[in-house]
């Protein structure tokens, strides 16, 4: 075989590898599918660079601005319906109420460190890492605040959240009652929606009186009967039976 038939085998070679890379080229080129509206992740990107700033000034300002912080983006992983930014929301706000100890743990603090550093990043929830940073440090504030605490004891920082969220509720709620025919499908879906929110941080009471509702609900739809000022009138002891434990979670 001649120098140019080495030539012309080689740029055949070369010629086919340029063909298949310009083929697959589109589907490397074509963007990924966001996970979550545009709006929501910028507003998770600001409500993490305003952590960030909080946490930094911390030794001046103390926890004051940390924890509507914290609170910030908790609400906002609530938001997200997605487990992972739910779990992280939480696990921030457990380790931040360490801080509340007479010495904060350094495990603690080393940990918030991290993640806080970490969630500054202009991509916010569609950064390729996300998920996998998210666990990671899920599970590094959740081993750090076990060891700082006991096992059963409570997140204000939630409870306060879950109390605020629940109010508001609880209002749409009336307003659905309220309303003439009585809004029956956005009662079914708020009282779902609570009973989901009060399982995930225990609170069982919560959860055996939003049930309560909705078989009273169902059957009520089943029937057609939330015009019927009787069950109505069940329907609101229940909603103020409710009310009342919500509010007895932030005392």
């Amino acid at each position: 075989m001649t120098d140019e038939d080495d030539l012309a085998d080689n740029d055949s070679a070369t010629a086919s590898a340029l063909e298949a890379t310009a083929a697959i080229l589109p589907w490397l080129a074509k963007p990924q599918k966001l996970r979550f509206a545009p709006a929501l992740n910028q507003r998770w990107v600001s409500s993490c660079q305003r952590l960030s700033s909080a946490w930094a000034g911390r030794h001046a300002e103390g926890l004051n601005d940390l924890r509507p912080a914290i609170f910030s983006l908790y609400s906002l992983s609530l938001e997200t319906a997605d487990t992972d930014c739910l779990r992280l929301g939480e696990a921030l706000a457990s380790a931040t109420d360490r801080l509340d100890e007479e010495t904060a743990p350094p495990r603690v603090i080393a940990a918030l460190s991290a993640c806080i550093e970490c969630l500054v990043e202009a991509d916010g929830l569609e950064h390729p890492s996300f998920i996998e940073r998210a666990r990671h440090f899920s599970k590094r504030l959740e081993d750090c605040a076990a060891c700082a605490q006991g096992d059963n004891e409570r997140s204000a920082v939630i409870d306060r959240l879950f109390v605020a969220e629940t109010g508001e509720r609880l209002e749409r709620m009336h307003d659905a009652l309220a309303a003439l025919p009585p809004d029956g499908e956005t009662l079914l879906i708020e009282t779902d929606e609570l009973i989901q929110h009060a399982e995930h941080i225990a609170l069982f009471g919560i959860v055996h009186a939003a049930r309560q509702l909705m078989k009273t609900l169902n059957q009520a739809n089943l029937h057609h009967s939330l015009e019927s000022e009787t069950i109505r009138a069940h329907v609101l002891r229940q909603l103020e039976a409710l009310n009342q434990l919500n509010v007895a979670v932030d005392r």
